[in-house]
């Protein structure tokens, strides 16, 4: 079999080709051969009718040729000409990042550049637990910059105390993707071909490194998975921001660093509240869609599809908000490890540890098309965790194992009668000043699931995890028969669920009232009327800035996810 190096050169060589008849302003016409020049006998002919209406002529599309060098930034290091990398689109200019960033700079857009991430690059160095104030290194990406991953371990390390703002647009987002999805080398099912995006924060963590570390301290913190070098986050700062991203793609990520541990797309790490996340696509990662390790996370319009194992992993403590959250798996990608799309625990051996995760997810569908061995469910809540699902759709139908499935005591609250609270959440056992907010909660939850709908584990029965989700009640159901237009947008049967009004509720309030108050936390969910991610064909926030596979189809955007767009 002709090894891959030898096939990229192959394909380069083949470009650059094909490129070599074009100048810089040419348009290349595939299927033709040259300028073709006919000289018509106009004597005593007599003319054709026009046609009604004039034929369009089949537009062409103009390769992108490389810029004449790559721009200047404000780290000394500056950026590396690579020279040119050449695939389908056309030829680019690569420009490739320092190994650190040690000054706040800027990736500009420009036609025939591509950014280039060598290894690992970090942004700025750890300022430590305990440092406050003034960020600073700060990395800003411009609207419709492509950066890619040179080699497999590659990967962005945003360290404590600095900031990535990484800002796109609906119409040109910014896009991490891998050296094989510039060259065309990939098809709908590549995968892990680069590491990902890791934000590192100084929130509140627990499962601390140091044994003697309290959970929730400046002394607890945790080293990135798979990082050989130093990656370290937690502290005590849950307000603090590690930047912004907003209409970004992450492409192809998920390579395993070290010890068999991949990254994922995007891995936030004890970042503080005042992180903003919105309109991020994962595609195709090889571990998860995200991960989110503690600290204090608000997200609104995720969408992961064909992930390899779990769309949304929340672990170690996090307090965390998401609303409008689409997830499509790969079907068949079982066989490369796919778990849950729902993930939620801590170390279950220190499921006590304080702060509790907390996590309310709002307006969601998700399609599970895997037949899972490992978490056997669609919905895996284990480790303590306290959970609440909102106005969402789950299709999960045989082969998958199951829809729901709670593990451990101390998830379920089963180890004490039920009650209720004074702000209307169902507690068991609550001790002042434990953090524990009682059973996971459910309302206006529908969902298709194959013969076993729910799963217990380790002192849960399946009956006492029907029992929580409560189908029947609340609006809840476990035998929903989908009628979506489009794959995923909401139909007659979605559109007749009533909705749960999520608006006075928040993950970090201490308080995740059913019946009011936000503990004096800020406002995050939307009041809406509708359950699902996408209420109906006018709601259209998913188009535009994502990409296109044969896993999902989401209309007008920049085109496949195997091609790079030239905007």
């Amino acid at each position: 079999m002709m090894n891959s190096n030898f096939r990229r050169m192959l394909i380069a060589t083949t470009s650059l080709v094909a490129l070599s008849g074009c100048g810089a302003n040419d348009i290349a016409s595939p299927g033709t051969g040259g300028n073709v020049t006919i000289n018509n006998n106009t004597t005593n002919v007599t003319p054709a009718p026009t046609p009604t209406p004039t034929p369009t002529p089949t537009p062409t599309v103009a390769l992108v040729t490389p810029a004449t060098g790559c721009p200047t930034i404000s780290d000394p290091a500056g950026l590396t000409d690579s020279g040119t990398i050449t695939g389908p689109t056309g030829q680019y200019r690569v420009c490739t990042l320092p190994a650190r960033i040690t000054r706040s700079s800027t990736l500009p857009r420009l036609n025939g550049v591509l950014y280039q991430m060598a290894s690992r690059v970090d942004v700025g160095t750890d300022q430590g637990a305990t440092t406050t104030g003034t960020t600073n290194v700060v990395l800003t990406i411009e609207p419709g910059v492509i950066l890619y991953g040179g080699t497999g371990a590659s990967w962005l390390a945003v360290n404590r105390g600095n900031s990535l703002q990484a800002v796109g647009t609906a119409t040109q987002p910014i896009i991490f993707t891998s050296r094989d999805n510039v060259l065309g080398l990939n098809t709908d099912s590549s995968s892990g071909q680069w590491g990902g995006v890791v934000l590192m924060g100084r929130a509140q963590v627990t499962d601390c490194a140091a044994a003697a570390a309290t959970p929730g301290t400046v002394a607890c913190e945790r080293q990135t998975e798979g990082a050989i070098d130093p990656a370290v986050y937690g502290g005590a700062n849950n307000t603090e921001s590690s930047g912004r991203m907003s209409f970004v793609q992450i492409r192809y990520s998920g390579f395993i660093l070290s010890s068999n541990v991949e990254l994922q797309s995007l891995t936030t790490e004890g970042t503080g509240s005042g992180t903003v996340l919105n309109n991020i696509m994962s595609f195709n990662s090889s571990d998860d869609g995200a991960e989110f390790f503690g600290g204090r996370v608000n997200f609104r319009y995720y969408v992961s599809v064909g992930a390899e194992d779990d769309n949304l992993d929340t672990d170690t403590g996090v307090k965390a908000n998401f609303q409008y959250v689409l997830v499509a798996q790969r079907a068949g990608s079982e066989a490369r490890g796919t778990d849950a799309i729902i993930e939620a625990d801590s170390d279950n051996a220190v499921d006590t540890d304080l702060p509790r995760q907390n996590v309310i997810v709002s307006n969601f569908t998700f399609f599970h098309r895997v037949n899972n061995t490992s978490d056997l469910s669609a919905m895996l809540l284990r480790g303590g965790t306290d959970y609440t699902l909102l106005n969402g759709f789950l299709v999960a139908p045989a082969p998958s194992p199951s829809c729901l499935r709670i593990s451990r005591a101390a998830t379920a609250d089963t180890t004490a009668s039920l009650g209720v609270n004074a702000t209307g959440r169902a507690v068991a056992g609550a001790t002042s000043g434990n953090d524990e907010l009682g059973a996971p909660i459910f309302r206006s939850v529908q969902m298709q699931c194959g013969t076993t709908p729910f799963l217990g584990a380790n002192g849960v029965t399946n009956t006492q995890v029907e029992t929580l989700f409560g189908a029947g009640a609340n609006g809840n159901s476990a035998t929903y028969t989908p009628s979506f237009t489009n794959t995923f947008v909401n139909g007659p049967t979605e559109s007749a669920v009533t909705a749960f009004n999520p608006s006075n509720l928040h993950a970090a309030s201490g308080i995740p009232s059913l019946t009011g108050g936000l503990g004096g936390q800020p406002a995050f969910f939307d009041a809406v009327t509708y359950a699902g991610a996408v209420r109906n064909a006018s709601d259209t926030w998913y188009t535009q800035w994502t990409c296109n596979s044969s896993t999902l189809n989401l209309g007008t955007n920049v085109g496949l996810c195997t091609s790079i767009p030239t905007f």
